[in-house]
C-alpha cells in the first residue's frame, strides 16, 4: 500500500466535464471496474459523487500502466493525469462524465480488497442477512448512499 502523502483531491468523479479537458486532475475513489485491452487499461473510478473513466496508457506512464494491472474491483486508488475527451464515438451518455476520461501519469494504490461476498453495483445479489454483516459494503451501494443524503438533508433542514 501506498501512502496519500503529498496529495490532495482535487475534483470528485462526478464534476468533470467538457469544461475541464486540459485540467490536471488528482482524483480518488474506489475501482468499480476495470477492463484491459492488452495495450490500454481502463478504470472505472466511483466516489460518492459519481463515476469517471480512467486510462492507463504504457506511452503516458509505464509505471502506472503496470500498477493498474494488479488493480480489482474495490481496491482504493489516487489517481493523477489530465482530462481529456472521449474519442467520438466512445461517449457514455449515461454517465454524467461520460463525455471526458482521465488519461494517468501517475497512480498510487492506497488499499486493496479482498474478493467480494456480493457486487456492491447492479442488481442486489446477497441476502439480507449477508448485507447487514458486511454493511459497510453496502453503504457504498449507489442507492443506499441516496437514502443517507436524503435523510441528511431532512435533517438539516
Amino acid at each position: 500500500m501506498e501512502s496519500i502523502k503529498g496529495w490532495k483531491r482535487t475534483h470528485t468523479c462526478g464534476e468533470l466535464n467538457l469544461d475541464s479537458v486540459g485540467k490536471d486532475v488528482i482524483l480518488m475513489g474506489w475501482v468499480h471496474s476495470r477492463r484491459d485491452l492488452g495495450k490500454l487499461i481502463f478504470v472505472d473510478l466511483r466516489d460518492r459523487e459519481g463515476i469517471t473513466q480512467v486510462v492507463f496508457d504504457p506511452q503516458i506512464s509505464q509505471s502506472a500502466y503496470e500498477k493498474a494491472k494488479q488493480l480489482k474491483d474495490e481496491y482504493v486508488i489516487a489517481v493523477k493525469g489530465k482530462v481529456d475527451r472521449r474519442i467520438k464515438g466512445q461517449e457514455n451518455p449515461k454517465l454524467v462524465t461520460g463525455e471526458i476520461e482521465v488519461k494517468a501519469e501517475s497512480l498510487r494504490i492506497l488499499n486493496s480488497s479482498d474478493i467480494l461476498p456480493f457486487q456492491i453495483h447492479g442488481a442486489v445479489d446477497g441476502s439480507e442477512t449477508l448485507r447487514l454483516k458486511y454493511r459497510y459494503l453496502e453503504m457504498r451501494r449507489h442507492e443506499v448512499m441516496e437514502v443517507f443524503r436524503l435523510r441528511h438533508r431532512i435533517a438539516s433542514f
